[in-house]
C-alpha cells in the first residue's frame, strides 16, 4: 500500500504554528499521517524536535521515509494521540512547545478499497484506522444491538432516519451477514433512496457514522485535546484541523471553555467550579483553504482549522 498524501491547509499552518528559530522546540504531531505538515515545520525551524504518533502503520512507514532528512531530530511512534502524555513522557518530555492535531480519515486510507472506508468501490467492512483493533464495521453491524446502531447513525452521521436503517441492518443480517462496503451501499440505497439535487450521497454520512464508531473517533479527541493542553508550555500553540461538523464542534467548544474562568451554568450568583484559563484563541474565526488549494486539492474544502495558545 502506497501512502501519497497532500497535507491541507500547510501554508496556514505554518503561519500559526511558529516556533522561535533562535532555540529548540518540541512539536507533537498527534496524527502523523505521511508527515507533510511535520516536513514543513521541520524545514522551517533548524532547532525543531519532533514526536508523531500515529496508530496507522502504513501512515507511520511513509512518514518515517518522508521524514528522513530529519532523523536526528524526529521520533515516531505507533499509537493514540489522546496517549499523547504517556508517549511523551515515555520519550524523556515534559512539556512541548505546539501540538499539531489534522483528524479524521486521510486519503491515502479512503482510496484503498482494503481499507474499506469508502462507499465508491466494493472491499471488505474493515474501517480500522488501527488494523492490530479488533473491532472492524462488519463486526459492528453484524453483532450491536439496534439500539446501538441506530444512536451511532442519528449521533455520527446525524441521519434522520436512523431508526429504519438501524432496523433493516438488523434485519439483512439474520439472513446474510454484513461482509462488503457494497453490501451496505445496497442497503442505504434500498432503505434511504437517492440523494436529491445539491445533497451528499445518502452512504456518506452512514459511512462516517460507522467509520467514527469503529475508531472510537469523538472520544480520543476530547482525550486529545485536553492531554495537549496539559503538556504544553506556556506559549506554546495548539493547532486542530478537523473536517465535519461535529469535530469542530468539539474543537470549538473546548478552545471555548479552555480561555474562560468560569463555565458554571448561567444564572448562578458566584462561581463555583473553580476553572480558570489555561488557553487563549490565536484564530478568532475557523480557517479554511484559499482558492489556490481548492482548485488544486478538493478535499482541502472541508478542513477547519481552529488555534489556540497556552496561557
Amino acid at each position: 500500500m502506497t501512502f501519497a498524501h497532500v497535507p491541507v491547509l500547510k501554508n496556514e499552518v505554518l503561519e500559526y504554528l511558529t516556533f522561535d528559530s533562535g532555540r529548540s522546540a518540541r512539536l507533537i504531531d498527534g496524527t502523523l499521517g505521511g508527515g507533510g505538515h511535520s516536513a514543513a515545520l521541520l524545514e522551517r525551524y533548524p532547532l525543531l524536535e519532533l514526536l508523531g504518533i500515529d496508530r496507522d502503520e502504513h501512515a507511520l512507514a511513509a512518514a518515517r521515509e518522508r521524514l528522513r532528512p530529519f532523523a536526528g531530530r524526529v521520533r515516531t511512534v505507533h499509537g493514540n494521540y489522546s496517549d499523547m502524555a504517556a508517549l511523551a513522557r515515555g520519550s524523556g518530555w515534559d512539556e512541548v512547545d505546539g501540538v499539531l492535531l489534522d483528524i479524521g480519515v486521510s486519503s491515502p486510507q479512503i482510496d484503498t478499497p482494503e481499507r474499506g472506508f469508502s462507499w465508491r468501490e466494493n472491499g471488505p467492512l474493515d474501517m480500522r484506522m488501527d488494523q492490530s483493533a479488533s473491532m472492524t464495521a462488519s463486526r459492528l453491524l453484524n453483532r450491536a444491538p439496534q439500539a446501538e446502531l441506530e444512536e451511532i447513525f442519528r449521533k455520527y452521521g446525524e441521519i434522520r432516519s436512523a431508526k429504519r436503517l438501524a432496523a433493516a441492518v438488523v434485519e439483512r443480517r439474520t439472513v446474510l451477514p454484513f461482509a462488503a462496503t457494497a453490501d451496505l451501499v445496497a442497503l442505504c440505497d434500498d432503505v434511504l433512496g437517492r440523494a436529491g439535487k445539491g445533497e451528499l450521497p445518502r452512504p456518506t454520512l452512514v459511512f462516517q457514522a460507522l467509520r467514527i464508531a469503529v475508531n472510537g473517533e469523538l472520544d480520543e479527541l476530547e482525550k486529545g485535546l485536553s492531554a495537549a493542553c496539559g503538556l504544553l508550555r506556556t506559549g506554546g500553540r495548539l493547532a486542530v484541523i478537523s473536517f465535519h461538523s461535529l469535530e469542530d464542534r468539539i474543537v470549538k467548544n473546548f478552545m471555548r471553555d479552555s480561555s474562560r474562568d468560569c463555565i458554571c451554568p448561567p444564572g448562578l450568583p458566584e462561581c463555583r467550579c473553580g476553572h480558570r484559563a489555561c488557553l487563549k484563541p490565536v484564530t478568532r474565526h475557523v480557517v479554511t483553504a484559499g482558492g489556490d488549494e481548492l482548485a488544486q486539492n478538493r478535499r482541502s474544502a472541508p478542513a477547519r482549522l481552529r488555534v489556540a495558545e497556552k496561557c
